[in-house]
């Protein structure tokens, strides 16, 4: 589990395809503070790190990941966010996030407002009733407040702290983007679509 708010960027520095599965070297400032089997976030996708050495650690993400997340698009330099996975003793400072993708998005524009930047992502209509004006949402782990929503596209505001601190600032028109959708969103989602069916 984790808040969406992103502790630091990674770096890809390998990547080595088996099969139908892609395993990726990721230098980060955390990767000293890891432990093998530890649960982290990478561009909001929980993968467990399975090695760690000099500074780097491994995480390897299957098939059924890769179609669901922009990750089978990671190219070696790529900066990703890194978050790992927060502790009950503390405040939740972003929301609920679980690392478990739902779909991609595509930037289809980026203003730079002299001092804050907007951006505006298309994604599935199928996703429209997850999707809440002045709600929560992950964009690339990062957790972001939706605004100007229609059944197929949102916008989210970034501040600078965000924007010189994440792999927004690398988000440009046409980029696919992770996205998660609010988890108790879902849940009621999911029991609206229950109470319609029949016994």
């Amino acid at each position: 589990m984790f808040t969406g708010i992103i502790e630091t960027t990674g770096t890809v520095e390998e990547i080595i395809t088996s099969g139908s599965n892609k395993t990726f070297w990721i230098s980060t400032p955390l990767s000293g503070e890891l432990k093998v089997d530890q649960s982290l976030s990478h561009d909001g996708v929980c993968l467990t790190v399975e090695e760690i050495v000099n500074g780097r650690h491994r995480v390897t993400a299957i098939e059924e990941t890769l179609e669901k997340s922009n990750i089978g698009g990671w190219k070696q330099g790529n900066e990703v966010n890194i978050e790992r996975c927060m502790q009950m003793n503390g405040r939740l400072d972003g929301h609920i996030v679980q690392g478990h993708v739902d779909a991609t998005a595509v930037c289809t524009r980026r203003d730079d407002l002299n001092g804050s930047w907007e951006y505006q992502f298309t994604f599935d209509a199928r996703f429209a009733p997850l999707v809440i004006e002045k709600g929560s949402i992950a964009v690339n782990g990062t957790s972001l407040t939706v605004f100007n929503i229609t059944e197929t596209s949102f916008s989210v505001a970034i501040i600078p702290y965000t924007y010189n601190h994440t792999s927004i600032k690398h988000v440009e028109k046409g980029t696919v983007v992770n996205i998660e959708f609010d988890m108790i969103g879902k849940y009621i989602n999911r029991f609206a679509q229950m109470q319609k069916q029949p016994v």
